[in-house]
């Protein structure tokens, strides 16, 4: 399942979000959105899990919790697939 990690602080790094999700259950893929420009966080990023019940639990525990002074946002990403169709 793809999850979209929103409202990162800055200063949050993918190693970080990594050892947080691995906390709930295997990590397939970690992927903190970057500026092209500046090659700073863009605040957000998208972790895979392939279990679709440690996701869940994930989700459900990480939801507002506060990292690096930041209340991050988790939830199921939408398949871009889905966007276009809709």
């Amino acid at each position: 399942m793809k999850i979209l990690i929103r409202n990162l602080s800055r200063e949050t790094t993918e190693d970080a979000i990594r050892r947080l999700f691995s906390e709930y259950g295997s990590i397939q893929s970690c992927n903190l959105v970057l500026d092209k420009e500046s090659g700073e966080s863009k605040g957000f990023g998208f972790i895979e899990m392939p279990k679709a019940n440690e996701a869940k639990a994930a989700i459900k525990s990480l939801n507002y919790k506060t990292i690096d002074g930041s209340k991050i946002r988790v939830k199921k990403a939408e398949d871009k697939k889905d966007e276009i169709k809709k």
